[in-house]
C-alpha cells in the first residue's frame, strides 16, 4: 500500500500549492507532495502535519452528531502518517540524485575552466615569445637596414596617396563626362543621398572641382544668356573625327543647381539637428558647409534664425516708458542719477546670460566656433543692444539734456561692464578668457554704439549747453536784480559798468530766448523755470513783470556750491565718455563756462554793484551805509573755492597738452587778479567813504570842544596835586 501511493504521487506531479491540499473523497487518502512543496517560502510543519491529520481522519465521522460518543481510532492516522514517511523517504533519494549530477557538473565545468586557463597561458606566452623575437631582430638591424625599411614605409604611403588621386581624378572625370554629354549628376546624386559626413563633404570637394572645370573647358556655359548653347563637346577642340557636332548641355547651370540642392539639403539637416540639440550632428554640418562655402550660408541660418532675435525683436523696438519719478530725478540737476534704464539693464543682464550660454552651443555645433561668435556677437550688439539704446536715449532727449547726458553716462557704464565680463568668461575659450580676436571684435562694437554722440564736438557742446541753461537759470534773477539797479552816473567805472550792464542783458536775453524756444522740451522748461525760482514761462517774457528781492541780488555761497557740483559732475563725464586725448580740450572749455558766469556774471556784477555804491556814498551828506560791505565775505569765500577747484580739479586734467594748461593758467590768474581788484578797489572806496565822513564830523566841531572842563575830574586832579 504504501508503495503503490509513493509510486502514483511520484508520476502526477502536482503543483506546489495543490500538492497537500488535493481533493477528498468519503474514505481518506494517502497526502500527494513533492519538492516544491517544501521549497516554498510560505511552507509552515505545524500546517504540514496538521493537513495530514485531517487528511487521515474520514468524512463521516466529521458529519456525525456532536452527542454520538466514537472510539477514538489511530489507524487511519498511523497509515497516513506511514504513507508520508515513504513519500518524504522517496522525495529524499530524489534529492540527492539530483545533487550528485550537480555535484559532478560542476566538477566538469571546472576541470574544462583549467583547461581553458592552461590553454590561454601558452598563447599569451607564445605571442610575447614572438614579440620579444622581432623586437630583437628590429634592434639587431643596422642603420642602413632601419633607413631602407623608413624609405619603404614612405615610399608605400605615397604609392597610397597617389592611388587614392587617381581615384579621385577618375571619379572625377567620370562626373565631368556625365554632365558635360548626358547633362546628369547621378553619381553625386547616390553619394550625396547615401548620407554621412565624409561622402558630402566629398560631393562639395567634387562639386567645387566641376565648376573649375566647367569654368575652363566650357566657357560658353559661362558667357551664355539663355543658359544653353550648341556647340561641340570642346574638350578635343570642338571636333569629333568629322561627325556632327552633339549638343551640349550648361555645364555652369546642372553644377549649380546641384550645388544649391547640396547646400539646402545640409543647412536643412543642421537645423533638425539644431532643434533637436545634436551637437555632433550640427557640427558634422557646419564642417561639409565650411568646406563647401567658408560657412557663410550655415553662420548666417545660425544667427538670423535664433530664436533670441526672433523673440526681442518687438522688444527693442517698443516705447520707453519707465518711472516717471526716475526721469525727474535725471532731469534734477541736484539729485543723484538713477542709473541705466530699466528695459536696458534687463535687456543686457539677459544679454549677459544668453552670450554666455551661446558660446558653449558654438564651441560644441562648429569647427569654426571662433568666427561663428564674431557673427553672433556682431549681430546682438548692431540690433539688440543699439536699437534699445537710441530709443532710451532718444526718450532721455525729450525729457532734458541732463537727463540725456545721465543717461548716456550710465548705459556705457552698464555695457562696458557687460564687454568687460564677456571678456573674462571666454566665450568659446572658457574657462580662459577670450581670445585676441574676439576681445578686439567686442571693444569695436562697443565703440561703434557710441560713435554717434561722440564724434566731433558734439559731445562737450552738449555739455557746453547744458551747464549754461544750469547756469543761466540759478542766476536768473540775479541779473534780473543787478540790471535794474542804478548805475554811478560820472564815475571812472563808467564804461566798466556800461559793459557788465550789457553782458547781464545779454545773459538774461539769451535765457528768455531759450525759454521760448520751440526745441525745448517740457520737462525741460519746467526743469529749468524751477532752478530759476519761475513759475511759468510766461514770467520769463517780461523782465518788469518778474518779482525781485534783495535776497536774490546777494551772493550766496550756496550758489556757488551748485555751480561747483554741476560742473564736478559735467567733468566726471567728460573724463568717462570722452577721455583721452580730448580731455584737455574739454576740461579748457569748461573753464570758460566756469569763469564766464561764476566769475564775471556773479563775483564780478556783485562786486561791481558793491563798489557803485561805495562811490555814491564818499560825497554823501548823509550817514554812509556800509551794508554793501557784507558782500565781501561771500565773495572771498567763492573766490577761494573757485581757484581751488581750478587749481586742484580742471588744470591738472590739461597735464597732457602744455598749451592748453599754459592757456588755462593764464586765464585763471587773470580771473583772479581782476576779483581781487575789485576786491581792493571796494576796500579802497569804502576807506574813502569812511576817512571822509569821518572828516566831516570832525570839521563841524569847534577846538574848544576838545579842551577839558574846569569842573572835570581831571583838571581838578591837577589843581590839588599842584
Amino acid at each position: 500500500m504504501p508503495a503503490t501511493t509513493s509510486t502514483s504521487s511520484s508520476t502526477s506531479q502536482p503543483q506546489p500549492h495543490a500538492s497537500v491540499y488535493s481533493g477528498r473523497s468519503m474514505f481518506p487518502q494517502a497526502p500527494a507532495f513533492n519538492l516544491e512543496t517544501f521549497s516554498n517560502r510560505d511552507f509552515i510543519v505545524k500546517d504540514f502535519v496538521e493537513t495530514l491529520s485531517e487528511s487521515a481522519v474520514p468524512s463521516n465521522r466529521k458529519s456525525a452528531p456532536v452527542n454520538q460518543t466514537n472510539a477514538f481510532d489511530p489507524k487511519p492516522l498511523i497509515r497516513t502518517f506511514e504513507n508520508a514517511l515513504s513519500r518524504m523517504t522517496d522525495l529524499s533519494g530524489d534529492l540527492e540524485h539530483r545533487e550528485n549530477e550537480l555535484s559532478a557538473a560542476v566538477r566538469r565545468a571546472e576541470v574544462q575552466y583549467t583547461n581553458n586557463i592552461q590553454s590561454s597561458r601558452r598563447k599569451l606566452e607564445q605571442t610575447m615569445e614572438s614579440f620579444s623575437a622581432l623586437d630583437a631582430s628590429l634592434k639587431g638591424t643596422d642603420q642602413d637596414s632601419v633607413e631602407a625599411i623608413v624609405k619603404v614605409g614612405q615610399r608605400l604611403e605615397e604609392l597610397d596617396r597617389q592611388r587614392a588621386r587617381a581615384q579621385d581624378t577618375r571619379f572625377l572625370i567620370q562626373c565631368w563626362l556625365e554632365v558635360s554629354e548626358r547633362g546628369e549628376l547621378f553619381m553625386l546624386e547616390d553619394i550625396r543621398r547615401q548620407g554621412g559626413g565624409d561622402g558630402k563633404v566629398r560631393c562639395a570637394n567634387i562639386a567645387r572641382q566641376l565648376m573649375k572645370i566647367s569654368q575652363r573647358l566650357d566657357p560658353s556655359s559661362w558667357a551664355s544668356v539663355n543658359g544653353a548653347s550648341k556647340l561641340g563637346n570642346g574638350i578635343n577642340g570642338g571636333h569629333d573625327g568629322g561627325k556632327a557636332q552633339k549638343p551640349r548641355h550648361n555645364t555652369r547651370e546642372l553644377i549649380e543647381k546641384f550645388s544649391e540642392t547640396l547646400e539646402k539639403d545640409l543647412l536643412k539637416s543642421f537645423d533638425d539637428f539644431y532643434r533637436r540639440e545634436n551637437f555632433e550632428g550640427m557640427y558634422e554640418c557646419a564642417k561639409v558647409l565650411y568646406d563647401f562655402n567658408g560657412g557663410a550660408s550655415v553662420i548666417a541660418a545660425f544667427v538670423n534664425q535664433h530664436k533670441s532675435f526672433i523673440e526681442r525683436s518687438q522688444l527693442i523696438t517698443e516705447e520707453v516708458e519707465g518711472d516717471p519719478g526716475t526721469w525727474e530725478r535725471l532731469a534734477d540737476p541736484d539729485a543723484e542719477p538713477p542709473g541705466v534704464e530699466s528695459s536696458l539693464r534687463s535687456l543686457i543682464d539677459e544679454i549677459r546670460i544668453e552670450i554666455q550660454d551661446e558660446s558653449g552651443i558654438i564651441k560644441r555645433a562648429f569647427p569654426y566656433a571662433e568666427q561663428v561668435m564674431i557673427k553672433f556677437l556682431q549681430r546682438v550688439f548692431q540690433q539688440s543692444i543699439q536699437q534699445r539704446l537710441e530709443k532710451v536715449l532718444e526718450k532721455a532727449n525729450t525729457i532734458s539734456s541732463l537727463a540725456f547726458l545721465r543717461s548716456l553716462q550710465a548705459a556705457r557704464s552698464a555695457i562696458s561692464t557687460l564687454i568687460d565680463d564677456l571678456k573674462q568668461h571666454g566665450l568659446t575659450e572658457n574657462p580662459e578668457p577670450a581670445s585676441p580676436q574676439i576681445s578686439l571684435v567686442l571693444d569695436q562694437q562697443f565703440d561703434d554704439l557710441f560713435v554717434p554722440y561722440f564724434s566731433g564736438s558734439s559731445y562737450i557742446d552738449r555739455e557746453r549747453r547744458n551747464l549754461e541753461e544750469l547756469h543761466s537759470s540759478l542766476l536768473f534773477k540775479f541779473t534780473i536784480f543787478h540790471s535794474r539797479r542804478r548805475k554811478a552816473p560820472n564815475t571812472l567805472m563808467k564804461s566798466l559798468a556800461k559793459s557788465g550792464s550789457e553782458m547781464l542783458h545779454s545773459a538774461r536775453d539769451a535765457y528768455i530766448e531759450r525759454l521760448d524756444s520751440s526745441d525745448l522740451a517740457p520737462a525741460q522748461k519746467a526743469m529749468l523755470l524751477r532752478v530759476a525760482g519761475l513759475k511759468d514761462a510766461e514770467n520769463a517774457k517780461v523782465q518788469t513783470e518778474i518779482e525781485v528781492s534783495n535776497e536774490d541780488g546777494v551772493l550766496s555761497t550756496a550758489t556757488a556750491k551748485r555751480m561747483l557740483k554741476w560742473l564736478a559732475e559735467a567733468v566726471g563725464r567728460c573724463l568717462e565718455l570722452n577721455g583721452g586725448i580730448e580731455t584737455a580740450k574739454d576740461v579748457s572749455a569748461l573753464l570758460q563756462i566756469l569763469t564766464g558766469n561764476m566769475s564775471e556774471i556773479y563775483l564780478e556784477t556783485a562786486l561791481d554793484a558793491a563798489n557803485d555804491t561805495a562811490v555814491l556814498q564818499e560825497n554823501a551828506k548823509t550817514e554812509p551805509d556800509l551794508s554793501y560791505l557784507s558782500t565781501l565775505r561771500p565773495a572771498i569765500t567763492i573766490m577761494h573755492l573757485l581757484s581751488t577747484f581750478i587749481h586742484t580739479v580742471l588744470i591738472p586734467l590739461a597735464a597732457s597738452n602744455i598749451s592748453i594748461r599754459k592757456e588755462m593758467t593764464r586765464s585763471t590768474a587773470h580771473t583772479m587778479d581782476t576779483l581781487e581788484t575789485k576786491v581792493n578797489n571796494l576796500m579802497q572806496h569804502s576807506i574813502d567813504v569812511i576817512l571822509n565822513w569821518t572828516a566831516k564830523l570832525l570839521a563841524t566841531q569847534k577846538k574848544t570842544d576838545f579842551r577839558p572842563r574846569d569842573d572835570t575830574p581831571a583838571a581838578g586832579g591837577a589843581g590839588g596835586g599842584a
